[in-house]
């Protein structure tokens, strides 16, 4: 047992934010899996795992820590949280990738907004979480790569490591306050738009999703350019499937997205060939897909 980090879960409960036990020392859930299931206690009615049974009950908290020194994991879909997670390149197992900090903090300078001002962590490894309340009545998941290289977010199906928590690499660390701020609505718009109502979309969400487009064609164009060898074809992939919906919707023409990305993939080694192979039918799924409009605030 370890009273700090008993406290730790105790304090991110206090919050709201779900914890549930991670194996002394690592990163990985200490409660049982599926197949070793009995069957009783919690999952008397079927297996319950570690997102269905993170908890804010104080009771059950100081029941599970007082075990062993757990770490502390938030499953951050039932928290109402979003977390933005920024890896260092050596987190990325190369010093060739890019900083995640800093690629979020460009892509903030591009949409024209500052850094979100947040609670943050920062993690053994020395990168950054920036939490924030996930908007209500939107179901966010997980993802890897879709903001930017080196960011990824952790929403339902995810989890996080929390302040307090230790492994060989260091502690996790609270960087601020304990105020979440709400995702600013132009982060959530490149993650996943909310469905657009039956009327067609005013002006003024038009023009802003434009502005998005225009930030995301920029964005996917220089990570597909620096591209490595091994991952090149991939990315291009990506980057076009990520910015069909965009000509789906008209705010890019095709032609445009085509052109930036056929040089973006030339620039890092695929020959002419090989990129227009890729994004045409890259392209043509997302736009198939992404006929209807949703809303980008």
């Amino acid at each position: 047992m370890s009273e700090h980090l008993m406290d730790a879960a105790l304090a991110a409960a206090g919050r709201g934010w779900h914890v549930f036990p991670l194996r002394p020392g690592v990163k990985l859930p200490a409660l049982h899996g599926e197949r070793t299931c009995t069957g009783a206690g919690t999952c008397e009615n079927g297996h319950r795992k570690w997102e269905q049974r993170a908890t804010t009950d104080p009771d059950r908290i100081r029941a599970a820590w007082s075990w062993a020194p757990f770490n502390v994991g938030i499953a951050t879909g039932p928290s109402g949280l979003l977390v933005v997670d920024l890896d260092t390149p050596e987190h990325k197992g190369s010093s060739d990738a890019p900083d995640g900090a800093a690629t979020f903090r460009a892509l903030c300078e591009r949409a024209g907004h500052a850094v979100p001002d947040t609670y943050r962590v920062r993690t053994a490894s020395g990168g950054t979480h920036l939490y924030f309340t996930a908007p209500s009545g939107v179901r966010m998941t997980n993802t890897q790569g879709t903001v930017a290289d080196s960011v990824d977010t952790r929403g339902w199906g995810g989890y996080v490591v929390a302040a307090g928590s230790t492994t060989p690499a260091g502690a996790y660390e609270a960087l601020c306050g304990p105020v979440a701020a709400p995702l600013p609505s132009w982060l959530q718009s490149i993650l996943q738009p909310a469905p657009e109502p039956s009327r067609a979309p005013s002006v003024a969400v038009a023009g802003q999703s434009r502005r998005y487009a225009d930030v995301a064609l920029d964005i996917e164009t220089r990570n597909v350019a620096s591209a490595q060898v091994g991952e090149r074809e991939a990315k291009l992939f990506r980057a076009a499937r990520a910015l069909g919906r965009f000509v789906a919707w008209g705010d890019l023409p095709r032609h445009v997205v085509e052109q930036a990305l056929q040089a973006g993939g030339e620039a890092a080694g695929l020959s002419a060939s090989e990129c227009r192979s890729t994004l045409r039918s890259a392209l043509d799924w997302s736009i198939a897909h992404n006929q209807t409009r949703r809303a980008t605030a």
